[in-house]
């Protein structure tokens, strides 16, 4: 429909001169005039043609609009459904900022070319081929001349298409830092404000902006020449078709009718020469943005999802078995061996940096382990589907993401298909029936971080786990910020969750009384097995290292 409509559009309005011709010659020849009813018929004619070309260039305009965000709003589902998949360690080397830039504004650059570079460029092709074809049948000498002037200008159009796009990139480039540098700023901003960090930041901020805007003029100063050639080119199709036409008429070759065709047939080449060397920057960022897109989706996944999309329900065994793991060369664990029976509760304990929540993270596979395996159930965790992997397991972290959303989506995580009879109880089991009676709509309430404590963001962390009834149960330092009473609040949640057995778990703590539901105890250290052991034997021997580290900690943080 777009192709017929831009069709139509060029064909009408290059039909609307040949009307006027036929109207100039009808009242300048010599011979008696036509008659006052002809002239009548041809200036309706003309009028008829022209809103009618205006039509189908709205339609085409519509309908390219349509295919453009249509087509680029797939693509960014795809991106981010692609940058979802990359690991860890490509998300830590782009901020949010960043990929919100590349996600959003690199599309919305493709977006502009489909339904306004793409559109316009076409009909001026189109219009431009139209006139010479139209010009050759009228005189094969004027249209010969014009449209060498054409080919020599799209010539030069498509040896510099690609002038500006190593310097429209770069812009595009500096646009993505000063995304990431605003979004990690302000994300800071309370530590940059108490530490008087301000005029560091300002002054960052313009030396980015001022990359920014020396890059920007430099792609436009680039692309600017393409314009220049352009006009250029207007200019010598104008005056070829004014000289040819008064010279074809003084010959008697060509009518006075035919001389405003050439004249304004040449003017109308006009606007396809202008649009498409001023399209063509547009044109030219949409193919930077593209290979910035090209570059994203060219990302692969450092972790390799598994075919075996069922793991058996209920409380799994884990084994890690000699693993090793290393940040960007700097070992974080090596040669970690431990198993822990269906059901059982592990306890890790061990100083900051020891290696606690790197072991966690390779058990969710958020990372691979270098060395070793990991086995739940028997089974390389490497050879099951990630989303069959991470529904087994349930993570209560110390950090709780909070979504801008109704309280059932962020306990849910935007699941349409939860109940909320079962939302509503897991919330009350967990002691906040009262607060969520206190919200207006209930369920439906919308609610943000701000808004929230510490200890009920905690809660609704473990209500997702609750919903979700995971095998196996990752706590990792879950309450390591709270205070006294939110503590003992999460305390009984952790008491219910690990209640009669049901659940294998994993608890990642730094207090006495979260270590002391462990059935064993693991004590890491730079990465290794320092000990390891029934929690009660380890905890009676005075010369145990967790013992030392219990007597150090009587306040109940772990150093």
């Amino acid at each position: 429909m777009l192709a017929l409509s831009l069709v139509a559009g060029v064909g009408l309005s290059i039909a609307a001169p040949l009307v006027v011709r036929r109207f100039i010659d009808a009242v300048s020849t010599v011979r008696p005039a036509a008659p006052l009813g002809a002239l009548w018929g041809l200036a309706g004619l003309f009028l008829a043609v022209t809103l009618a070309a205006q039509a189908a260039r709205l339609a085409a305009s519509w309908l390219a609009q349509r295919v453009a965000w249509s087509a680029t709003n797939r693509l960014r589902r795809d991106l981010a459904a692609h940058a979802l998949g990359l690991d860890l360690g490509f998300h830590h080397a782009h901020p949010p900022g960043e990929m919100i830039e590349r996600l959003d504004g690199d599309v919305g650059e493709l977006a502009g070319a489909f339904s306004d570079v793409g559109l316009q460029i076409a009909g001026a092709a189109l219009t431009i081929a139209g006139v010479v074809a139209v010009l050759l049948a009228q005189d094969w000498r004027v249209g010969a001349l014009i449209g060498a002037l054409a080919l020599a200008a799209f010539a030069v159009l498509v040896a510099t298409r690609n002038i500006s796009v190593g310097a429209v990139a770069l812009e595009r480039q500096s646009r993505s830092q000063l995304a990431g540098f605003l979004e990690e700023r302000i994300g800071g901003l309370d530590d940059i404000r108490a530490n008087a960090g301000g005029a560091h930041v300002m002054g960052r901020l313009a030396d980015v902006t001022g990359e920014l805007g020396a890059r920007t003029l430099r792609a436009g100063l680039v692309g600017r020449r393409v314009w220049v050639m352009t006009a250029a080119m207007f200019a010598a199709s104008s005056l070829v078709a004014l000289a040819m036409g008064v010279w074809l008429f003084q010959r008697g070759q060509a009518s006075l009718g035919s001389v405003y065709l050439f004249v304004q047939y040449a003017a109308m080449m006009r606007e396809p020469f202008y649009l498409v060397g001023s399209q063509l920057q547009a044109a030219q960022r949409a193919g930077a943005s593209l290979q910035r897109i090209r570059g994203l989706l060219a990302q692969r996944p450092a972790l390799a999802d598994g075919a075996a999309s069922e793991l058996g329900d209920g409380a799994p065994a884990v084994s890690f078995e000699a693993v090793g793991f290393a940040y960007a060369g700097a070992p974080a664990l090596a040669g970690v061996s431990f198993e822990i029976a269906p059901g059982e509760v592990l306890g890790v304990v061990g100083r900051t940096g020891a290696g606690k929540t790197t072991l966690t993270r390779l058990l969710c596979r958020l990372h691979d382990p270098g060395e070793g395996v990991i086995r739940l159930d028997g089974r390389d965790i490497r050879q099951a589907a990630l989303p069959a992997l991470r529904a087994r397991i349930g993570v209560v972290g110390q950090d709780v993401r909070i979504f801008a959303a109704s309280i059932r989506d962020n306990v849910s995580l935007f699941d349409p298909a939860a109940d909320d009879a079962r939302i509503a109880e897991v919330l009350r089991e967990l002691g906040l029936g009262a607060w969520l009676a206190r919200q207006p709509g209930g369920l439906g309430a919308e609610i943000t971080a701000a808004g929230l404590s510490a200890g009920e963001a905690q809660l609704l962390a473990f209500a997702r786990v609750f919903l979700k009834r995971p095998g196996l149960v990752i706590l990792d330092e879950a309450t390591s910020r709270l205070d006294p009473a939110a503590d003992r609040l999460i305390e009984r949640a952790t008491d219910r969750l690990l209640a009669g057995g049901g659940r294998t778990a994993i608890i990642v703590a730094h207090k006495l009384e979260t270590v002391r539901r462990a059935d064993r105890i693991v004590v890491l250290e730079a990465g290794r097995i320092v000990e390891t052991g029934e929690r009660a034997a380890l905890e009676a021997d005075p010369a145990s290292r967790f013992a030392g580290l219990l007597a150090a900690a009587r306040g109940g943080a772990l150093p």
